[in-house]
């Protein structure tokens, strides 16, 4: 039995190198299993011939067979004659960049980057698949600007280090400011770099430093979008948009540019207006919208189109805020009394005009402060210095018209239209408004006491007028009786011939009718006999039927209870014997009549020891205690 197990000990060995058949290879041949999903790092462990045995200076990665960490790479598939004792070969996996994120490449080795440089520039070496080109083209060492985006590698990790970041997203009406970290100096006397074109929004970082591209702030701005950007060169401050709403323009002041030449002629003095693109206050403003601008090297300021209303008013405020720091003006008159004054002032700044007016103030609210506030304040006070206060508001009308003309004229320096200027509440002290107040009662006293008087005179003449008329009246009135009076006769008379002929055809009309009438009567009377005799008839018949059965029951109900009775009576007579009988019977009647058989008092003498009069007396008593008791007693 043990000579075919011993005949047997070669398949153990078989089944051994068939599990390690990739060691077997190895050791024996020579030969590398690269799989599908992975890369093969290489070290050579020592050089047996050529001249190449030792890396140069400061190197780490060889190039051109020197022992130590190999820039070649092993793709997947399968190779020979890499001995177990010379090479050392290491499986790594794939660089795998996923969608929406960018890979940043730190190389361990290649030449020096220059000085002034901090990132190392682009070389020709398949997305640093291939780090043997990297090195011969000379890729320096340190961050590079180039990245790799989404998608699988073959990398070699052993000369370089793949960070994984995310890509750079703008959202919609936002803008990104950008600051590169690498380039050229800014030139002297500006605050940002030169606009550069041709590097895709700064995604191509070589092609923007080939270009003569500056480090730090950037005129240009990136827009919403997702962009595939360096944040080893380039950083994005995402900030809004500028919005300019309807009824504003937008005036750029640029911080950035050449020199540029003043288009407002010698007779404005208070800055530079240039044209677009040069460092100053630009001509054209911009209208509604958004825009993108850099705030680091342009400011907007906003000025308003329309008409403008400032209040100088201390409960009033437009919602503008232009006016938030005005308040009501307080002056004093001619004759020493302080009062309040509220005024209210329109303006316009023309589109044209703008710039003009945020070139000599800086903004809006300067050209209020600097110069609508002490304009308007000053003109009311110097004015009311002029009049008393009972002038100043008898004559409002006529000074809010020459502050208007007033205030246009110096506003029309200043590039603003006055459109209006309008005098609002006045409030005078109130002693003298008391005093203005008593004066003006007197006086239209003294008016009504005057026209009650005009009126008095008015009537008495109205009166006497009216007196003479109604005469006058009552002799036309007499006259005109007369005449009636005549007409009256003559007609009272053609009217008498006129009646007796109506009462002749009246007297015939009436006997006709009379005749109709009696007939009629006498049709309804015959109805009505022959109607009231049916009904005679049919009551009495029911009244007889009702008679009869009311009898009828009548007479059985006195039969039922006379029977009842007497079947009574012979019972009891049974029972108590005829003469018991009789006696119950008289008593039951006498008790039902309230009949006493025995009297209250008793009078009467003899041996019982009182006599007669000792009765009367007792019974004189009785009546004294109570009058009806002795006539009771007496029955």
């Amino acid at each position: 039995m043990s000579i075919p197990f011993l005949n047997m000990w070669w398949v153990l060995p078989l089944i051994i190198c068939l599990i390690l058949y990739k060691q077997v290879l190895r050791v024996f041949f020579g030969v590398v299993i690269v799989p599908e999903d992975r890369i093969g790092l290489v070290t050579k462990k020592f050089v047996l011939f050529g001249t190449n045995k030792e890396l140069p200076d400061g190197r780490i990665i060889a190039t051109k067979g020197e022992a130590g960490f190999q820039a070649k790479t092993l793709a997947p598939g399968l190779y020979f004659w890499m001995w177990l004792w010379q090479f050392d070969v290491t499986m790594e996996p794939f660089t795998v960049i996923p969608e929406g994120r960018v890979g940043l490449v730190l190389s361990k080795d290649g030449a020096e980057i220059p000085t002034g440089n901090i990132l190392a520039r682009r070389v020709e070496c398949d997305n640093f698949q291939d780090a043997d080109k990297f090195l011969s083209n000379g890729g320096q060492r340190g961050r590079q600007t180039v990245y790799i985006t989404a998608g699988s590698y073959r990398i070699n990790t052993m000369l370089f280090q793949v960070s994984i970041t995310d890509m750079v997203r703008i959202q919609e009406s936002m803008v990104g400011i950008v600051t590169t970290l690498d380039g050229q100096p800014i030139e002297a006397g500006q605050i940002a770099g030169k606009l550069i074109d041709g590097h895709n929004n700064f995604q191509d970082f070589d092609s923007f430093i080939q270009n003569g591209g500056n480090r730090g702030l950037q005129p240009q701005v990136v827009l919403a979008g997702s962009y595939n950007l360096n944040p080893w060169a380039v950083q994005i401050e995402e900030i809004p948009m500028m919005e300019i709403p309807i009824g504003y323009v937008g005036v750029v002041i640029s911080y950035i540019g050449q020199e540029g030449h003043d288009l407002t002629g010698i007779d404005f003095k208070h800055g530079n207006i240039v044209q677009k693109g040069f460092k100053g206050v630009w001509l054209e403003p911009l209208g509604p919208g958004k825009y993108p601008i850099n705030k680091y090297i342009m400011k907007v300021e906003l000025v308003p189109t329309t008409n403008l209303v400032l209040n100088w008013a201390a409960a009033r405020s437009e919602a503008h805020n232009l006016d938030k720091n005005l308040s009501t003006i307080t002056v004093r008159s001619k004759d020493g009394f302080p009062f309040n004054l509220d005024v209210a002032q329109i303006i316009h700044v023309p589109t044209t005009e703008a710039p003009k007016v945020i070139a000599r103030f800086g903004n809006m609210v300067n050209l209020v402060s600097q110069v609508l506030e002490p304009t308007i304040g000053n003109y009311f006070r110097n004015s009311a210095q002029d009049s008393d206060v009972i002038a100043f508001l008898s004559t409002r009308k006529e000074r809010q018209e020459s502050a208007k003309a007033h205030i246009k004229k110096v506003l029309d320096e200043y590039n603003v239209n006055a459109v209006d200027t309008l005098i609002g509440d006045i409030v005078p002290p109130e002693s003298l408004m008391k005093t203005l107040t008593d004066r003006k009662i007197a006086e239209e006293q003294k008016v009504t006491y005057d026209t009650q008087k005009r009126a008095q005179e008015t009537r008495q003449g109205m009166e006497k007028e009216t007196a003479i008329a109604d005469m006058q009246k009552d002799i036309v009135k007499a006259q005109q009786s007369v005449e009636i009076a005549e007409r009256t006769a003559s007609a009272t008379v053609k009217k008498s011939e006129g009646d007796a002929n109506s009462v002749k055809l009246a007297v015939g009309a009436e006997a006709e009718a009379t005749k109709l009438r009696a007939f009629a009567e006498a049709e309804a009377t015959r109805a009505r006999a022959q109607a009231e005799s049916e009904a005679i008839k049919l009551k009495a018949s029911a009244q007889a039927e009702q008679i009869s059965l009311t009898g009828t029951a009548e007479a059985g109900k006195i039969l039922a209870v006379g029977k009842s009775t007497a079947e009574a009576y012979e019972l009891a007579v049974k029972a108590l014997g005829g003469e018991n009988f009789t006696r119950y019977k008289i008593t039951e009647e006498l008790s039902k009549g309230h009949i006493k058989l025995i009297p209250d008092v008793l009078i009467g003498g003899g041996q019982g020891g009182g006599t007669a009069i000792d009765g009367l007396l007792g019974l004189k008593l009785m009546e004294m205690i109570d009058p009806k008791k002795p006539q009771e007693g007496a029955q």
